[in-house]
């Protein structure tokens, strides 16, 4: 497969892309054309058809994997596809870990991590909490899938696997390093601050805001979902049900970020941490690992400050 960002100026190609976006429009002599966004899971790249009516240029819409037969230019800098002909791809002709973007660590292998955490639960209220989403198959697939994010870091499938096993794995030092946390809440939550995710955002190749997602956020969402489990777990503390929501609540740790609470428990204090650690060093990561720039790279709204990679 010739990925897009391998692309090179005066190449012809014959190559399955996703269709991101597509609409049509009128040039300035009012003849019709469609500009389509093409993607796979190392970037987009904009295509042109400027004959939408001819031969070879069958019916397709938005979120279909397409054969394209084209030319590549070059347009204000920045490759561009003259599509020649175009064609919509049955399943089967296609695999679609090409076109969105996935995790580099084994799913398999996290989701084993993950289960290990749930398994060290010793509380059996928070343990029955835990499986009530994990033992699920539905809900376990669907979280193996998500990304924690549409953008900023981990936006990729696997990605809210991977960012709640580093969430957890840091709570998991915090626990050792300072024993008055209760480390079984601690660990719950852990795994839990995130599981709204699975619903604000949509599968990928979407990967886009649902509308229950714009209206409420992960956060509430996910305080909600938890809720709801606990009350179907008879005779759940009354105290440990305020603690495991409060602690939802406040992962974002300031009103500015989304919290509808700010921590108040030396729990949710160490989930706030946490979550903001492996979300900055994330953040980080991808914007190294995208350039050999050793400069300074501009300045960066997560990380709220102009940022640099060290030599090595």
């Amino acid at each position: 497969m010739r990925y897009i960002e391998s692309l090179r100026e005066g190449e012809g190609i014959n190559e399955i892309y996703l269709v991101k976006s597509k609409k049509s429009d009128l040039t300035k002599t009012g003849k019709p054309y469609e500009k389509v966004v093409l993607s796979d899971k190392t970037g987009n790249v904009d295509a042109m058809i400027w004959e939408p009516n001819s031969a070879g240029i069958e019916d397709f819409d938005v979120l279909d994997y397409v054969m394209v037969n084209a030319v590549v230019n070059s347009y204000q800098g920045a490759n561009q596809l003259s599509i020649k002909r175009v064609r919509k791809c049955s399943e089967g002709e296609y695999d679609p870990k090409d076109y969105v973007p996935v995790s580099e660590r084994d799913i398999d292998e996290m989701w084993t991590q993950l289960s290990e955490h749930i398994n060290s639960v010793k509380n059996p209220f928070l343990k029955k909490l835990l499986d009530s989403f994990f033992s699920d198959e539905d809900f376990a697939k669907k979280f193996k899938k998500s990304s924690a994010a549409k953008a900023v870091h981990h936006g990729f499938m696997g990605g809210l696997l991977e960012h709640t096993l580093s969430v957890t794995n840091l709570c998991e030092y915090y626990s050792k390093a300072y024993p008055m946390l209760n480390r079984d809440l601690l660990i719950t939550v852990a795994i839990l601050h995130d599981i709204g995710k699975t619903r604000e955002l949509s599968d990928f190749p979407q990967n886009d805001y649902t509308d229950e997602g714009q209206l409420m956020g992960h956060i509430v969402m996910g305080a909600h979902m938890a809720m709801e489990k606990m009350d179907k777990i008879g005779d759940f503390p009354q105290k440990l049900y305020a603690e495991v929501t409060h602690c939802i609540l406040a992962h974002h740790g300031e009103y500015e970020f989304g919290s509808p609470k700010k921590p108040a428990l030396m729990e949710a204090v160490a989930l706030h941490f946490a979550d903001n650690t492996d979300a900055k060093m994330e953040t980080m990561k991808e914007i190294f690992s995208s350039t050999s720039d050793e400069g300074w790279l501009g300045f960066n709204r997560l990380i709220d400050s102009n940022i640099r990679k060290t030599s090595h």
